[in-house]
């Protein structure tokens, strides 16, 4: 029997108000920026505060026989690890494997089964997942906003991380007690929070390798670390790009000259850094001109693109343009598949060039830049990164010295098909928190985690979703978390676990044959 709408509603909503913002905004107060741009992240000490936070917040709930640590391994970032036997009735077969806090075998001293389904494998786990490292804070905030200061106006919580993705852990917890609470059942529920994803989640494998007889084999894994296309109903996440990030640097001196005695003899490095972005971008239309970041557009995903186009007219429009400034072509189906399905080029940073206003007449030694390139779902990282170091080390312009580091080369993600039982559970759900049917969207960022799990345990189901919806900015200033929107989504996954719990065993593992 579902779970009592009102009552769901009403926990979420207490337990957000009473315990969740009040920790979030401690949260955004930590200054805990990813690995990638603090690269003296263990000595500044922020992310062990961030880690802390979340950790004793997890230990607090009301959650008979769950444990709580912190995972650690020499060299990389912390990872909060969270194990909640399955609860209600019928539901206490579904603890899985796993050791507590202490190092025992066995949830909190249970002593029950670590089968799920009766037939060893354990396979009947969620997992839950989330990260609680930040982008850098950026400029540009709104008079009286600050990244490292939370703010809440108009049902809105703004600050660094807020919605990507501090929310999550919180998020995830009271969704399981919102289940208990109501008198609801679950499976056992493993919470993964990482600090290393805004970086590429460079050190997750590793913890997900030591960890691996402790997480089994899930059957349904949700992630809270996506968006969705408008704010009136539950949207979940079918597809996600991949990534290559890179450094370029052009030099041709040792120091600096004068621009006007050097001019005409010494090449500008801008100038053969312009030359060399141009062997992988029509930079007239944007389009990626190396045939190794191309791939085909599955023909499920073609019509979901063109159902999304129709029915989110503002989807393609709702950033914060500039007046009279607006996307140069007005097909939006095209404009999405190229958001979601075609791969793309971003400059994020430049190096080796002064602001503008304290620039001098200099011929500058070397030009530096930061590469971000988005690959469609099914692209293959490696032979795009390498198909990109060919173009760009190749025969350098100017014979200037032409270096690249490759930084991260990360597999994107396409949903498996999804069982029955999840399709009914994500519908219900929607219409239960929010009033309207469910929808489903690709997205043009990237979840590294996914890929991973998506190849570790084939047979999984996934609820990809989030609250980054439009305009909240994440990763840009003035990101924000809509509260109201927030709860909704914790509302709906605490119903998706309690139908979990009852789903069908060969359906609940993967919907295989469907």
């Amino acid at each position: 029997m579902p779970l009592d709408t009102t009552a769901v509603g009403t926990i979420v909503d207490a337990m957000w108000e009473r315990d969740v913002l009040p920790a979030l905004h401690d949260y955004i107060r930590i200054p805990n920026v990813s690995p990638e741009y603090a690269p003296d992240w263990a000595d500044a000490g922020h992310m062990g505060r961030a880690v802390e936070l979340v950790r004793d917040w997890c230990a607090a709930r009301h959650l008979d026989g769950a444990t709580v640590e912190v995972h650690e391994l020499a060299g990389r970032t912390p990872l909060v690890l969270v194990d909640v036997p399955a609860a209600g009735a019928g539901a206490a077969a579904g603890t899985g494997t796993g050791t507590g806090a202490a190092g025992s075998r066995g949830r909190g001293g249970s002593g029950e089964s670590d089968d799920d389904d009766g037939d060893g494998t354990g396979t009947g786990t969620v997992l839950l997942y989330g990260h609680l490292d930040k982008q850098p804070p950026m400029d540009g905030w709104l008079d009286g906003l600050d990244p490292w200061e939370p703010v809440q106006r108009d049902g809105r919580l703004y600050g660094r991380g807020s919605a990507d993705d501090g929310y999550a852990a919180f998020s995830a917890l009271t969704a399981i007690e919102a289940v208990r609470a109501a008198g609801g059942r679950h499976r056992r529920a493993v919470v993964l929070i990482e600090a290393s994803e805004e970086s590429g989640s460079p050190d997750l494998p590793a913890h997900v390798d030591a960890l691996a007889d402790r997480l089994g084999s899930p059957s349904l894994v949700v992630c809270l670390d996506s968006g969705m296309a408008t704010w009136d109903r539950l949207w979940t996440t079918t597809s996600l790009r991949g990534l290559v990030q890179a450094r370029l640097e052009v030099a041709l001196l040792r120091e600096g000259v004068h621009s006007g005695l050097a001019g005409g003899i010494v090449p500008s490095t801008f100038r053969v850094l312009r030359q060399l972005l141009d062997r992988i971008e029509d930079s007239a239309t944007g389009r990626i001109l190396l045939d190794a970041f191309h791939v085909n557009v599955p023909e499920e995903r073609g019509r979901q693109l063109t159902e999304t186009a129709e029915a989110v007219p503002g989807l393609v429009s709702d950033f914060p343009w500039l007046e009279g400034c607006e996307p140069s072509d007005p097909d939006r189906l095209a404009l999405l598949r190229a958001n979601t399905w075609e791969p793309s080029l971003a400059v994020t940073g430049l190096g080796g060039a002064p602001p503008p206003e304290t620039a001098g007449n200099v011929l500058r030694a070397a030009t530096s830049a930061a590469l971000s390139l988005r690959l469609p779902p099914t692209c293959d990282p490696k032979g795009a990164a390498a198909a990109l170091e060919e173009a760009l080390t190749r025969a350098p312009p100017e014979r200037a010295r032409v270096t690249l580091e490759i930084l991260a080369a990360e597999r994107g993600w396409d949903a498996p098909i999804t069982a029955p039982w999840l399709a009914e559970a994500v519908e219900r759900a929607s219409m239960a928190t929010f009033g309207r049917p469910s929808a489903s969207y690709g997205m043009g960022g990237t979840i590294p985690f996914m890929a991973m799990l998506g190849e570790r345990f084939p047979e999984a189901q996934f609820l990809i979703t989030g609250v980054l919806g439009p305009g909240a900015n994440a990763h840009g200033p003035n990101e924000f978390l809509d509260v109201p929107t927030a709860k909704r989504v914790t509302a709906a996954v605490a119903h998706v676990l309690d139908a979990h719990a009852s789903a069908p065993g060969p359906s609940r593992r993967g919907g295989a044959g469907q």
